[in-house]
């Protein structure tokens, strides 16, 4: 049976029902109040729940109550044909007909909705949080069912289809409550490497933002060409990673400045020719 001959069924079988029109109306009302009453009902329920003990996160609070709304709006569709006395099977049909055309259209915009729940479901990033896919970094300002809203670093706009993020590895640099920093410095040979780690260690014992559990490492990192490279390895809650990555890498310059270890001179060779 193709489009067309469901059609004329379906305005055949609605014809016939014309004189009941009257007490099938009123019941088609009763069933839409309540259906917008049991919508009512899952949207408060939904809420309580993002508010309450469960702590449901938003976006995802938001996709449970536009599945909720759509699932009641069809069930009610289908009980108010079925109270017409139509058969509710040509319209399903008619629709799914229709339904796989516009997904084939949409294919795309289907695929971005498909990652945007599989995202929420897999709670990879939230609001705020600082991500990096592929060659782009920005912080979540908004998560939606197509797309979601990053802000860079350096404060541009960026919309990024969903299913962009659900391809390609993601980082998420706030997910984590702690980070770990690597901190090096390059001081010569002739520098006595006892003293460099004094310093370090110094440095390292005096911040409290460095945390003590895991317990921070002085190592030397590499022995290269010029000189002998000195690392802080250190964890840090991640809301302050940045600032205190920041802040060390001026004190461990100052500081071993003061202490005399200087930073080896580049050798260049020359040779002349003679002749």
């Amino acid at each position: 049976m193709d489009m067309e001959e469901i059609a004329e069924s379906f305005f055949e079988q609605f014809t016939r029902l014309l004189p009941n029109l009257g007490r099938n109306l009123f019941t088609a009302l009763i069933i839409i109040i309540g259906g917008k009453l049991l919508s009512l009902a899952a949207r408060k329920i939904i809420s309580n729940a993002v508010k309450g003990k469960f702590k449901m996160d938003e976006y995802l609070s938001f996709i449970l109550r536009l599945i909720i709304n759509y699932g009641i709006i069809v069930v009610c569709s289908i009980m108010i044909l079925e109270n017409f006395g139509l058969n509710a099977t040509s319209l399903i049909a008619l629709v799914g007909a229709a339904g796989v055309t516009m997904g084939l259209a949409l294919r795309d915009t289907l695929s971005n909705a498909v990652s945007g729940i599989i995202l929420l479901f897999l709670r990879s990033f939230r609001k705020d949080d600082l991500i990096e896919f592929g060659s782009t970094m920005g912080r979540v300002k908004e998560f939606g069912l197509f797309v979601t809203i990053l802000e860079t670093v350096d404060g541009l706009y960026v919309s990024v289809p969903n299913s962009n993020l659900w391809g390609p590895p993601l980082k998420n640099y706030t997910r984590n409550q702690n980070r770990r920093m690597d901190l090096s410095i390059m001081i010569s040979y002739d520098a006595p490497l006892e003293t460099a780690f004094e310093v370090m260690d110094k440095i390292a014992m005096e911040d409290p933002r460095i945390l003590k559990d895991p317990l921070y490492q002085v190592i030397v990192q590499s022995v290269g060409e010029y000189g002998v490279t000195i690392m802080l390895r250190a964890w840090a809650p991640s809301d302050i990673y940045l600032r205190t990555t920041q802040d060390l890498t001026r004190v461990i310059k100052e500081r071993f400045a003061e202490a005399g270890l200087q930073a080896p001179a580049t050798r260049h060779e020359m040779r002349v020719k003679n002749g």
